[in-house]
């Protein structure tokens, strides 16, 4: 058994579980596990199911790690696999549906305030359409654009758009119905 010395370097650890060295596979996951759960959490509903989703992933990143090129983050090519396998579990479910909406107009909306607990703020977003809910984390949360978007989910850029919209829109009514509950106005 080879041990693995508490200090290697990222570039070391990948290569060791490149070779199937289970002792660094087992220090990526132990790692990446927690952040990832979270970010297929935030297109999966169920905890159970996204962790499932995220083990699943997780044989994936294993499975390919050989085609990690070292060019960007290690953490942010993970988090890729995990968001595509949160759309593909999804879609196999056939729990997405987008609707084309030609005559939405885009609006602005303020931030979140910062009154709102992390679980208040997941709640509202899980309580989005799952078309709108994985827009909105594409966009919002993982930083892709339009076209991005639409090229992952085979959908059009306005159609992109316009979920976008559709999901601030019903999140700022959120956020109004909670700030009202919580001043005891509602």
């Amino acid at each position: 058994m080879k041990v693995i010395d508490l200090h290697q370097s990222e570039k070391e650890i990948i290569q060791l579980a490149v070779e199937n060295n289970r002792h660094a596979q087992h220090k990526i996951y132990s790692q990446f596990a927690p952040k990832m759960l979270s970010v297929c959490r935030q297109y999966i509903k169920d905890v159970h199911q996204a962790e499932d989703v995220m083990i699943t992933a997780f044989m994936k990143v294993f499975s390919n790690l050989k085609n990690f090129e070292h060019k960007g983050s290690f953490e942010g090519w993970i988090r890729r696999v995990m968001v595509n396998e949160s759309i593909s579990f999804l879609r196999v479910q056939k729990q997405v549906k987008f609707t084309e909406d030609e005559n939405f107009f885009e609006e602005r909306f303020n931030n979140i305030e910062s009154q709102f607990s992390v679980e208040d703020i997941q709640f509202l977003i899980d309580n989005l359409p799952d078309g709108y809910r994985m827009v909105f984390n594409l966009y919002a949360i993982e930083g892709y654009k339009h076209q991005e978007i639409a090229e992952m989910l085979n959908i059009s850029e306005g159609t992109s758009k316009s979920q976008l919209s559709h999901a601030r829109k019903m999140l700022q009514n959120q956020v109004n119905k909670l700030k009202n509950y919580q001043n005891g106005t509602e």
